[in-house]
């Protein structure tokens, strides 16, 4: 990188939180624990509902197959064919092995997804403060919970970015441990242009009352059509 490129773009990397103590970082509850919010927890009824016909349709087959062995009928051709298989091949057979590590992983997976959290695209936001004179009242708040979907909280930040002087076009990716910034600049000096987009993200970062406040990079650069 040039003289020249390194005039026309600023960048800065922020963890929020950082500023305690000044305008952009403080305000209520921004020395709240960071645990103190739990993620939100999917119901996943569709995946479940799937599952459940699935292992149904298989465990009523396999049911009726048996119930008609009893009852003097030929077993179905694909239990015969899984029995002979079973029974011809060895048990460090590749396709035994294959086989059974393809199901272990299938089990492993299945767990790891029921234990995860998900709803990966919504972000916690922090409980509302309860009224010291309150009893039932608080009881009550501790129990609201409220999220932001991040690509919500991104047009918010977006609309907060073209707030600032000197900033052409922005754009603003929200993920779960950090925001990016990105930013054209079409006149002021990039440096005044990126510190005042960093001071007006981090406070509306810190309007959106998130539990846990991903960290900020801001990227400013020069637009194209003012480089001439």
């Amino acid at each position: 990188m040039n003289a020249d490129q390194k005039m026309r773009q600023s960048t800065s990397a922020s963890a929020y939180g950082a500023r305690a103590g000044t305008g952009a970082g403080s305000g209520a509850g921004d020395g709240d624990p960071p645990g103190r919010v739990r993620r939100f927890w999917s119901e996943r009824r569709i995946p479940a509902g799937i599952i459940a016909l699935v292992v149904a349709a298989v465990s009523g087959l396999l049911l009726y197959d048996v119930a008609a062995v009893r009852s003097g009928r030929r077993a179905m051709g694909w239990r015969d064919w899984l029995a002979d298989e079973l029974a011809a091949r060895p048990l460090d057979n590749a396709w035994m092995v294959a086989g059974a590590a393809l199901l272990a992983a299938l089990g492993v997976w299945m767990v790891v997804m029921a234990m995860a959290p998900g709803l990966r695209g919504l972000l916690p936001m922090r409980a509302p403060e309860p009224e010291p004179e309150s009893g039932a009242g608080a009881e009550a708040a501790a129990a609201v919970r409220a999220g932001i979907d991040r690509t919500s909280a991104g047009l918010v930040l977006r609309d907060r970015a073209m707030e600032v002087p000197g900033v052409r076009s922005a754009r603003v990716d929200v993920g779960r441990r950090r925001i990016r910034a990105r930013a054209l600049a079409h006149f002021r000096d990039l440096d005044e242009v990126r510190a005042d987009l960093d001071a007006a993200l981090h406070e509306g970062i810190r309007q959106l009352g998130l539990a846990r406040p991903p960290a900020l990079s801001v990227h400013v650069r020069r637009s194209a059509k003012s480089k001439g």
